[in-house]
C-alpha cells in the first residue's frame, strides 16, 4: 500500500495519472479538513472537474481507512445490493485512491426543514435495512476478512462525567450525570451486531429535493448494534420526527425492532462527546451555539421521545 506524500492538487493529479489517467487532465480542488495536526486524519477528498470526487490520504493510518472503504464498497456492490451507494469510477491501494461519480445535491442538514419527514424516513430506512441485513454482513465480512467494531466510537459516559460540568450551568450538571447513568443501563443490555455505516449523519447524505440520491463516506464501516446508525437522527431537524419515521419504516421493511432507548443513549454520548471535545479544543460547535444550549436541546428531545428526561 502506498499513500500520497502531501495534501495537494499535484499529489491527487499524480495518483490519477497512475490509477485513472483519463481523469488526470481535469481541474482538481482539494477540500479543507479538520484535525490537520493528527496523522490519523490525514485524508481528504478533492473535486476532479465537475463530475468526479477523489478521496486520498497522506499518512498510513488514514490510507488504511480509505483502503477499508474501497473494500467495503466493492463488497456492497454485489447482489443483493444496498440502495443509494456511490458509483465507484476507479480505485487503487498503490497509490491509495478512490474515485466516485459526483452526485449533485445538498446535505440533509440543509433541507430538513422543507421536506416531509415520513417520506425521508422511509428512504433512510431502505438504506439502513439493506445495510443491516445479515446477508450484507456476511458478504462484507468475507471480503474484509473479519469485521471490526465501527471506527468512530463516541465519548464514553466516564469521559463526559469527568469533563462536561465546566461547560454548562450548575443546574444542568445533575441532568447530565443522570442521563449518563441511564445510558449506561440501556447500553449494558446485549444487542445483535450488524454491518453499520458508523458515521451516518446528514452531512454524509446527498439529497435532491426530498429524494435521497447517495450515501457517502464508508471509511468507518464496522460492527455495531442497529441503533448506533441512528444516533445523529434525534438532532436532525427541529424535533425527533425523522428518527421516529425512520424507526417505523425500518421495522416495517426489515421485520426487526429498533429500540428508541438505545438510539437516544447513543445520541446522548455522541452529542455531549462532540460538544466536549470541541469546547476543550477551542473549536466552535457545528451550529455555533454553546454546550448549555445543547443540553437544553437534549432535555427537549428526551421529553419528546419519552415524556421524561431519563426515559423512565
Amino acid at each position: 500500500m502506498r499513500w500520497s506524500a502531501e495534501k495537494s492538487p499535484n499529489a491527487v493529479a499524480d495518483a490519477l495519472r497512475a490509477v485513472a489517467p483519463e481523469l488526470s487532465g481535469h481541474e482538481i480542488v482539494v477540500r479543507e479538513t479538520l484535525n490537520e495536526e493528527d496523522p490519523q486524519w490525514w485524508a481528504a477528498s478533492a473535486m476532479v472537474g465537475e463530475q468526479y470526487v477523489a478521496k486520498f490520504a497522506w499518512s498510513r493510518s488514514a490510507a488504511l481507512r480509505v483502503a477499508h472503504e474501497i473494500d467495503v464498497l466493492a463488497a456492497l456492490a454485489n447482489e443483493p445490493g444496498v440502495p443509494f451507494l456511490p458509483e465507484v469510477v476507479a480505485s487503487s491501494t498503490d497509490p491509495v485512491l478512490l474515485v466516485t461519480k459526483r452526485v449533485p445535491g445538498t446535505a440533509l442538514f440543509d433541507i430538513i426543514d422543507s421536506i416531509d419527514r415520513d417520506h425521508a424516513g422511509r428512504q433512510l430506512a431502505l438504506f439502513l435495512a439493506g445495510l443491516h441485513h445479515p446477508a450484507t454482513f456476511e458478504r462484507v465480512d468475507r471480503v474484509i476478512g473479519g469485521l471490526q467494531p465501527v471506527l468512530l466510537p463516541p465519548a464514553t459516559t466516564q469521559t463526559i462525567r469527568a469533563g462536561f460540568g465546566r461547560w454548562v450551568r450548575p443546574d444542568q450538571v445533575e441532568s447530565v450525570m443522570r442521563w449518563c447513568d441511564w445510558a449506561d443501563d440501556v447500553l449494558a443490555s446485549p444487542a445483535p451486531a450488524v454491518l453499520a455505516h458508523g458515521d451516518f449523519h446528514g452531512g454524509n447524505q446527498v439529497w435532491q429535493g426530498d429524494e435521497l440520491r447517495v450515501v457517502i463516506d464508508f471509511e468507518t464501516v464496522g460492527t455495531a448494534d442497529p441503533e448506533y446508525d441512528l444516533r445523529a437522527f434525534p438532532g436532525t431537524g427541529p424535533g425527533v420526527e425523522l428518527m421516529q419515521a425512520t424507526i417505523h419504516h425500518y421495522q416495517q421493511i426489515s421485520g426487526r425492532r429498533l429500540s428508541p432507548e438505545r438510539v437516544m443513549a447513543w445520541h446522548l454520548r455522541t452529542t455531549l462527546g462532540d460538544a466536549l471535545w470541541r469546547s476543550e479544543a477551542g473549536v466552535p460547535l457545528p451550529d455555533h451555539r454553546t454546550p448549555t444550549a445543547w443540553v437544553d436541546d437534549l432535555t427537549a428531545r428526551f421529553k419528546s421521545v419519552f415524556d421524561s428526561p431519563t426515559g423512565q
